[in-house]
């Protein structure tokens, strides 16, 4: 018998693509409390949850989803154990070589945001390696936050600014929030609609400080390893229904320059 096609992806999350966010951001958490309820290793969490960043970006990418950004390692990580580190590093390197055909066959562009210090040489050869092969695609742009804290990228932007003032190329009353959205990583990047929060923890952890100013919080208990497409369509469809109001009222018209809070549910753009 010949086999079905297989189902479009926005006919299975059951939204068009006008209710879609444009980016989404995703706090991945619970590799450890993962692996210790099966009797493992924290690191073998880690190495299991590569198989849910394989489905989320690739569905990802299928639904046409401009921007999707990963929190991957954050700049206080490195608190953790020592064997714990070296094991995600060398990780990291595994994941950016193994999936770099999978990211080039999806049309996706990959771009880190972060600093560079402190990360080893083999992880920084593999992310230049499949960041400069994908940079001419057109699709989703993955956003690895790797090596990563907001009011670390914040301090440096203010730096940027600071500079241009000192050097007499910018007035401080004329700086503007565009001023300070192109000093950040994610210059050129449109601000998350979308932040998901895995393994059902409350809070933001220093990620995007200035550009989820306005995203819509979706938090599961699903823990990171566990994630799959169906929990991430569950994420959107949530988000559909919600009514972003950016410190408006529904029956408000939009000051110029403000976001667009017109009461429309969060995907009518």
């Amino acid at each position: 018998m010949p086999t079905q096609p297989p189902l479009d992806p926005l006919d299975e999350l059951g939204l068009p693509r006008a209710a879609l966010p444009r980016h989404v951001a995703i706090i991945m958490d619970g590799n450890g409390r993962w692996a210790q309820q099966r009797g493992l290793a924290r690191i073998e969490g880690h190495r299991h949850a590569g198989a849910a960043v394989r489905d989320i970006v690739t569905h990802a990418a299928r639904l046409g989803l401009e921007c999707l950004t990963l929190y991957s390692f954050s700049l206080e990580n490195w608190r953790r154990p020592r064997d714990e580190v070296n094991g995600l590093m060398a990780l990291y390197a595994e994941y950016l070589a193994s999936e770099r055909r999978e990211i080039l066959d999806n049309d996706i562009r990959l771009v880190q945001i972060g600093t560079r210090a402190g990360l080893p040489p083999e992880v920084l050869r593999e992310l230049d390696l499949t960041a400069n092969m994908s940079r001419q695609n057109k699709g989703l742009t993955l956003c690895l936050a790797l090596n990563y804290g907001s009011r670390a990228e914040i301090t440096e932007a203010v730096r940027q600014l600071a500079g241009r003032v000192a050097a007499g190329g910018l007035r401080p009353e004329d700086i503007r929030e565009e001023d300070v959205s192109a000093a950040l990583y994610t210059a050129g990047l449109p601000d998350p609609d979308l932040v998901i929060r895995t393994a059902g923890e409350m809070r933001v952890s220093n990620f995007l400080l200035w550009q989820i100013s306005y995203a819509e919080l979706h938090v599961t208990p699903v823990l990171w390893p566990d994630f799959r497409k169906e929990h991430f369509n569950a994420a959107l469809r949530d988000y559909a229904q919600r009514v972003r109001r950016f410190g408006g009222v529904v029956s408000e018209t939009p000051r110029s320059g403000s976001p667009p809070g017109d009461g429309r549910p969060a995907g009518a753009h």
